[in-house]
């Protein structure tokens, strides 16, 4: 499919109109460059770590073999760090039997990162937990073994770690059937035995457990299929639960869901996803799956006011971007055409880069106006050009890049050219134009007072 046919398909399904030489900028799903799913949000230090699995991108059923992590502290754009563990790397699970990385959780204590991760061993659905002295990892196996194995059944998924208030942690998880276990003080082993509580009506799967405000809520995938978002509440860890209805009722579009939710500068959300970029690509349902985020309010008594399905806007941007910073050309709010890789000078670079194809940076502040742009670049051919547009990608053109052949994929280059008219706020456009074929790789940009 060309990419006028993707673009014309996307905005059809995200129910926008597309006027002739008009594009969609739609900003749910909030990851374009894979298919992601399951996401796992922690808020560190200010900056919200987004934990997700990663569909194959010709996954049919559920191919998945790493755990992905994305940043942010606007809520709108978001920088990818590529993978963070899986199970195919001898450092995460090594007992592991190479498939399944599904959905997992991360949580700090004591300034350790844990990773609670369901893969499998020896044919039978397992969690392992997996360490870091940083969000973004490397995490690497904690005990040599499965931290969870329950001989009784083999829904052992989605784990869903807490800590109280008096220090005591629990590990939940489940598919149909929800248990927790009591996690020591090493938060890598637990005491007593695997327990089971009565399901909660809606429950399917996806437990998130978190407290707000003294109350305790277990939110989850609802009733399958269909999926949307139920949630119950309890005065206690342990229950017993009290089902309170639907965060996000299903859907027929959408076969799954699966929650995340926290708080953040002041404000609510929960993460989930949809199906919408693989229906952009092919209209039969895969597995190929696109986290979106959505903004939410509670009541009086601590209940969740029910959220309308995805929507295509997503959230509102926290703060603006300060362009005068370097920033990775992979921190993005919506893309068309692109995918990422592991960089040579570290992190991840864009690549996949074809002619038309675009980044788009929401919120960008130029203040009193930019003179200046420049761009770490690498192109084994003829390269290419960087337009820098504002507020859409055919908008007022402010300057453009040109971009040499380097020598290399990976061979890397400074490019710089002149601004002009890039002054207050406006959304950011970097439009790549040239010949046919890949122009080049991306790897961070940066605007000149």
């Amino acid at each position: 499919m060309n990419k006028k046919m993707y673009t014309s398909r996307l905005c059809a399904l995200l129910g926008v109109v597309v006027a002739q030489g008009s594009v969609c900028l739609a900003d749910n799903p909030i990851i374009q460059t894979r298919y992601t799913a399951d996401p796992a949000p922690l808020v560190h230090d200010g900056v919200v770590y987004l934990y997700t699995t990663h569909d194959d991108d010709e996954a049919r059923g559920f191919v998945m073999y790493d755990w992905m992590l994305y940043s942010s502290t606007d809520m709108v754009n978001w920088t990818d760090h590529g993978t963070v563990a899986g199970v195919r790397d001898p450092k995460t699970f090594e007992w592991a039997d190479g498939r399944n990385a599904w959905a997992p959780q991360v949580i700090e204590k004591d300034g350790t990162f844990y990773l609670y991760g369901p893969t499998v061993r020896n044919g039978h659905m397992v969690i392992g937990v997996a360490v870091a002295d940083h969000p973004m990892g490397p995490f690497k196996d904690a005990i040599g073994k499965p931290l969870i194995f329950n001989p009784e059944s083999n829904d052992d998924i989605d784990p869903s770690v807490f800590i109280d208030d008096d220090g005591q942690a629990y590990l939940y998880w489940g598919h149909q059937r929800i248990f927790y276990v009591t996690l020591n003080d090493d938060m890598i082993s637990y005491s007593g035995e695997i327990v089971e509580f009565e399901r909660p009506e809606l429950f399917e799967e996806g437990p998130w457990f978190y407290k707000r405000n003294g109350n305790y809520y277990l939110a989850f995938a609802s009733y399958c299929c269909p999926e949307g978002m139920g949630y119950a509440m309890s005065d206690s860890p342990t229950g017993p639960w009290k089902t309170m209805g639907y965060i996000m009722k299903p859907r027929a579009a959408s076969s799954g869901n699966h929650p995340g939710i926290i708080d953040y500068k002041g404000k609510s959300y929960v993460f989930g996803f949809n199906y919408n970029l693989n229906f952009s690509d092919d209209l039969k349902h895969r597995e190929r799956r696109s986290i979106c985020v959505e903004e939410f309010e509670y009541a009086e008594d601590g209940s969740i006011v029910e959220l309308p399905w995805w929507t295509r806007e997503g959230v509102l941007q926290i703060e603006l971007l300060n362009p005068y910073k370097q920033t990775e050309a992979e921190t993005i709010c919506w893309s068309v055409g692109l995918k990422t890789e592991k960089c040579s000078e570290g992190g991840m670079n864009v690549c996949n880069i074809d002619n038309t194809d675009y980044i788009k940076v929401k919120g960008v502040d130029f203040g009193s106006g930019a003179k200046s742009f420049s761009a770490r670049v690498a192109a084994a051919t003829a390269g290419g050009k960087i337009e820098l547009r504002l507020d859409n990608p055919k908008g007022t053109l402010v300057g453009t890049c040109e971009v040499p052949a380097t020598g290399g994929e990976q061979k890397w280059e400074t490019v710089s050219c002149t601004v002009s008219g890039a002054e207050g706020a406006h959304d950011l456009y970097l439009r790549f134009v040239g010949g046919s074929g890949e122009l080049f790789r991306f790897n961070w940009w940066k605007f000149g007072k």
